[in-house]
């Protein structure tokens, strides 16, 4: 399914993007939909907060999940799926439930060939707000600012949806000249497909132009 006018190619830079931010997890798991644009600007195509009853059965609350970002993916197809990753937790059963439901999202992502990046919480909030400690307050006020809501998103499972996004859409090069999606790492360690696609693109840049690649690499850490 392709969206005349947009680009089909994840992280491609100069144009705009649509992008699917998901904050995982079985109770709540929160989806939003942005369109992101060279300007830093954005716009809401769509955002849900799917729940499951810890009442029903695990592999029907998988299930459930599965189906939904099925659903939202076949409807909206994205260029990237974005997904806000748990970098660390005291909760295991959190943990476990948070990687049950991004599991989930990775596969049916991965069955239509849709790349997908992975963004911890201390990313997101330094993306979006310029401070990576940053409380929930002040990431709905910067969402909302940025895709220009009528009001501020709620509950916090959209806000953060929302927010992933944004931080990816920065992060991966939309209106920059260079893909910045080589910081993102997977659970495991393992290089994404937006990242083999960086480094592909990164071979065909001439010296002048790695070279400016790796001074924003540098600023951008500073």
């Amino acid at each position: 399914m392709v969206r005349a006018g947009l680009s089909t190619t994840a992280g491609t830079s100069r144009v705009a993007q649509r992008i699917l931010g998901v904050d995982p997890g079985l109770t709540r798991c929160g989806f939003a939909v942005v369109e992101m644009s060279p300007n830093r600007t954005g716009t809401s195509v769509h955002v849900e907060v799917f729940g499951t009853s810890s009442q029903k059965d695990l592999a029907e609350r998988i299930l459930a999940i599965q189906r939904a970002a099925e659903n939202l993916l076949d409807a909206h197809a994205p260029d990237v799926v974005a997904i806000e990753r748990v970098f660390s937790s005291n909760n295991g059963p959190t943990v476990i439930a948070t990687a049950q439901a991004s599991g989930v999202v990775i596969a049916a992502a991965a069955a239509r060939g849709i790349p997908v990046a992975w963004h911890t919480p201390s990313e997101v909030k330094a993306a979006v707000t310029d401070d990576g400690r940053a409380d929930k307050d002040a990431v709905a006020r910067m969402v909302q600012r940025i895709l220009k809501l009528p009001s501020l998103p709620k509950p916090v499972d959209a806000t953060d949806a929302y927010a992933v996004a944004i931080c990816h859409a920065w992060r991966s090069g939309v209106g920059a000249a260079v893909n910045m999606t080589a910081g993102t790492r997977t659970h495991q360690g393992a290089r994404t497909a937006l990242q083999r696609a960086a480094e592909t693109r990164r071979a065909d840049l001439t010296p002048a132009q790695r070279a400016w690649a790796e001074a924003e690499k540098r600023a951008a850490r500073r």
